[in-house]
């Protein structure tokens, strides 16, 4: 499975949110499994919107067909559009699938990593980070994803904020420490994400 991931600072929030809603155009197209967003809760007027495709393959070919004519109806209602492309590799929890309906928050963490350190950091995110968060229990689904250049997505669906709140301040240091995670990882970013059901396709 093929995880898009756009980030945009939002310029125009009426002309933006009812061009979201034309991505609904989605639904007929081969390989596509799903796609969901919402606001950042900590920077002002950031989206973020997330696309699941079967594979390479079938993105590429929306792309070069439907892509442009869906587009236009958000066209200068955002600014600063990073877009970032990462494969599957495993679920955090289980199960994963890209669905929104049930989440109310969606957290994501973008970590680049020492390329010698790689493979240590996959490990650790299955031995450490995944059993933590599946334990938790305001925690829904996830996916641990990979991009060319030792790039990492760590992306997870909660309930609510009070539940992700829980899981942050009593395991994140400890968890961290055990994970070696200073030695690994170059830059981390994240953030928290409040779902937009409207956005949902």
């Amino acid at each position: 499975m093929l995880v898009k991931w756009i980030r945009c600072t939002v310029v125009d929030r009426r002309g933006f949110e009812r061009g979201q809603r034309k991505w609904a155009g989605l639904l007929g197209e081969p390989g596509f499994r799903g796609q969901g967003g919402g606001w950042s809760r900590g920077r002002q007027g950031v989206a973020h919107i997330f696309a699941f495709w079967e594979s390479r393959a079938f993105y590429d070919s929306f792309m070069a067909r439907s892509h442009d004519r869906l587009a236009t109806a958000q066209s200068g209602t955002f600014k600063d559009s990073q877009v970032k492309l990462f494969d599957y590799r495993f679920d955090v929890k289980t199960g994963f699938e890209p669905r929104f309906s049930d989440a109310d928050l969606l957290r994501v963490a973008h970590c680049r990593v020492h390329e010698e350190r790689a493979e240590h950091f996959t490990l650790m995110q299955e031995k450490v980070w995944n059993p933590a968060m599946a334990g938790s229990p305001g925690m829904i689904r996830g996916l641990f994803g990979e991009a060319p250049g030792n790039e990492f997505l760590v992306l997870s669906m909660w309930l609510s904020t009070a539940e992700h709140g829980k899981y942050r301040t009593e395991r994140v240091e400890r968890l961290a420490l055990r994970a070696q995670i200073e030695a690994d990882v170059v830059a981390l970013t994240g953030d928290i994400v409040q779902l937009e059901p409207s956005w949902t396709v």
